[in-house]
């Protein structure tokens, strides 16, 4: 294994469909990429999303505009494709794509006012 690897994470939302009985079908594509090239994890999956009827052609009306799938998507399907990439990842003896895990940063400090006056 390398000493340092950098791992990229993609979600692509292919389309989303609407179905017959009102809910949605989103395909998507989740990749996982490692540099240096040590592996690729892609997962191939469909989200199905049920909701209100307004909310649902909303989306699907979203989609038509190219604008971007809702943030709670994205997340829903992110979640469960990262627990697959990350058992994946396991069973291959490779790193998980896990999330950077910030670092705690110090509290910033106001610089205090000095009392000091000077006359020209």
């Amino acid at each position: 294994m390398p000493p340092q690897v950098q791992i990229g994470v993609n979600i692509n939302m292919l389309a989303i469909d609407q179905r017959p009985d009102g809910t949605l079908d989103a395909p998507f594509l989740f990749t996982v990429n490692f540099t240096p090239s040590i592996a690729q994890i892609s997962i191939k999956g469909k989200a199905k999303i049920s909701g209100e009827n307004e909310e649902t052609k909303k989306i699907v009306e979203e989609h038509k505009a190219q604008k971007p799938p809702p943030v709670q998507l994205v997340q829903a399907v992110s979640n469960a494709a990262i627990a697959d990439a990350i058992l994946i990842s396991r069973s291959l003896n490779i790193p998980p794509p896990l999330p950077p895990i910030p670092q705690p940063q110090a509290p910033v400090t106001q610089p205090t006012k000095s009392d000091s006056r000077y006359t020209a």
